[in-house]
């Protein structure tokens, strides 16, 4: 293995090491509220029979989920918010700091996406936490899906629904290092189950992204219409 090889890789594993005690500090500090919750009925039903104490507390058990799951997701928007972690188009290089940024935010939003994202789909809280994350998102709009990335640099207008499994991401990887471009979905529109929206893309008012399209970096979709298909045509 060669120096710069080896170098990389010790770089590579502390950025990891980072990552991970920054999950349990955010972790531990979501599950705070959830383990007072269950000591508080713990107590409180003392005097109570074995078996009734103890279905209260499988209650307090379950409902102390729900509450790891909104603190968890408040917790990550206050570190975004505290950190300044927007992050702003432009092409940078693989020592840029702009990259630990990136990384940064990204892992923040992965916490609250294997833990709780599931439950939160297809509500209200969907799009208000893509708000705390630093998304630009207007009234009434539906996300179905947990591939939306990059929220700092998203904007997506009124009465805007994201399919089922739908990708939007704003960064790429090239040759030369992180792209990072946002992305703009307009009013009224609909894209469609597993479709994918790459970085630049300008989507129109009241467009349609079929199922299983795929938009290229840069693409620019009028409003009022259809679009289908691998590098996805007006139809």
């Amino acid at each position: 293995m060669s120096f710069k090889v080896f170098q990389l890789t010790l770089i590579q594993s502390f950025f990891t090491l980072l990552m991970y005690a920054l999950g349990i500090l955010i972790f531990g500090v979501a599950l705070y509220p959830c383990l007072s919750w269950i000591h508080y009925v713990w107590v409180a039903t003392y005097s109570m029979e074995l078996a009734f104490r103890w279905f209260l507390l499988s209650l307090a058990a379950a409902s102390a989920y729900f509450i790891f799951g909104f603190a968890l997701m408040i917790t990550v928007g206050i570190v975004r918010v505290i950190f300044r972690l927007r992050l702003r188009e432009g092409e940078f290089a693989v020592n840029n700091p702009v990259i630990l940024k990136w990384m940064i935010t990204n892992a923040l939003f992965l916490a609250v996406r294997i833990t709780f994202m599931d439950f939160i789909l297809l509500t209200p809280f969907s799009a208000l936490f893509y708000k705390w994350m630093g998304a630009k998102v207007g009234h009434n709009v539906q996300i179905n899906s947990q591939n939306v990335a990059d929220h700092s640099l998203l904007e997506i207008g009124d009465n805007s629904v994201i399919g089922g499994n739908a990708t939007v991401i704003c960064h790429s990887f090239e040759k030369n290092g992180l792209h990072l471009k946002k992305v703009k979905i307009g009013k009224n529109v609909i894209i469609g189950l597993n479709a994918v929206v790459m970085p630049g893309c300008d989507i129109g008012d009241y467009a349609v992204i079929a199922a299983g399209a795929i938009l290229p970096k840069g693409t620019k979709l009028e409003e009022r219409s259809v679009y289908y298909g691998i590098n996805a045509k007006k139809s």
